[in-house]
C-alpha cells in the first residue's frame, strides 16, 4: 500500500504541474513604496481567500488530461528512486521505476496493479480502494472528494492539507505546496496510514503528447513454475 500512496503523491505533482492556471495572479499592493536600488524585493502577501486558493488548486488538477514526465521519489528513510510516469484521465496511469528498483504501478481505469518485475509478483486493488479514485476522475473536486484539513498562505508558499479516510489500510494525509505568486506546485507530500512520509518531484514534463495506450494495460499475473 505504501507504494500506491507514493504513486499517488507523484501523480498529483504531475497533474498540478501540467494544468493551466485558472485565475489571475494575486493582486499587488500598488501603494507600497519602491524598494531601494539593489535591495531584494519581497513579494507582497497573498491576497486570495481560502475559497479562492482551493478553487485555483482544483482548477490545476482538473485541467490536466494527459502527461508524460520523469519523477524522483524520496521515502521517509531518505531512499531515492527515479523513473517515468504517464497519465491519461480518466482512470489511467503508469509509474515505471528505473533500476535497481524493479517496480511498475499501473492503473487501467478500474484496477491498480503493483508489479514486481524481478520477483514476478503482482498485487491488484480496485481503483476505488486507493487515493487514485479522486486523482483520476473525469472531473476533480477536492472539496467534495476529500476532506480539506487546512489552507495556509504566506510570502513563501501556499499549503493545502487534505485527508482521505477511504483508502485501503486507513487514513492518508496529503499536502500540496504552491508558489504564492504563480501558483505553480512546488512540492507534494503524502503521509500514509502507517505515518510514513513520501515526497515526489517531476522533471521533463510533456503536457501535449498522448501517452501510448498500451502502457495502461495490466498484464495477467505471471505463471509460477511448479515446485517438485
Amino acid at each position: 500500500m505504501r507504494y500506491i500512496l507514493g504513486f499517488v503523491a507523484a501523480a498529483l505533482v504531475a497533474v498540478a504541474h501540467c494544468a493551466p492556471a485558472a485565475a489571475q495572479d494575486a493582486p499587488m499592493d500598488l501603494r507600497a513604496s519602491p524598494a531601494p536600488k539593489g535591495a531584494k524585493v519581497k513579494p507582497p502577501p497573498i491576497q486570495l481567500s481560502d475559497a479562492d486558493i482551493l478553487a485555483r488548486a482544483n482548477a490545476y488538477l482538473d485541467g490536466a488530461r494527459v502527461m508524460n514526465a520523469d519523477f524522483t521519489q524520496v521515502s521517509a528513510s531518505g531512499n531515492r528512486t527515479q523513473g517515468q510516469l504517464a497519465m491519461e484521465r480518466p482512470g489511467k496511469m503508469l509509474f515505471h521505476y528505473d533500476p535497481p528498483a524493479h517496480l511498475e504501478i499501473i492503473a487501467d481505469g478500474k484496477s491498480v496493479a503493483v508489479r514486481d518485475t524481478k520477483l514476478g509478483t503482482e498485487d491488484l486493488y480496485f481503483l476505488w480502494q486507493t487515493p487514485l479514485k479522486f486523482l483520476l476522475k473525469d472531473h476533480i473536486d477536492l472539496a467534495k472528494d476529500t476532506k480539506v484539513l487546512s489552507i495556509g498562505a504566506d510570502n513563501q508558499a501556499v499549503r493545502i492539507e487534505l485527508e482521505d479516510k477511504a483508502t485501503l489500510g486507513g487514513t492518508s494525509h496529503l499536502t500540496l505546496v504552491f508558489d504564492p505568486q504563480t501558483f505553480a506546485l512546488k512540492q507534494w507530500t503524502v503521509i500514509d496510514p502507517q505515518r510514513s512520509q513520501t515526497v515526489v518531484t517531476l522533471a521533463n514534463i510533456d503536457l501535449k503528447s498522448p501517452p501510448d495506450e498500451s502502457q495502461f494495460v495490466i498484464p495477467p499475473p505471471p505463471i509460477q513454475p511448479n515446485k517438485r
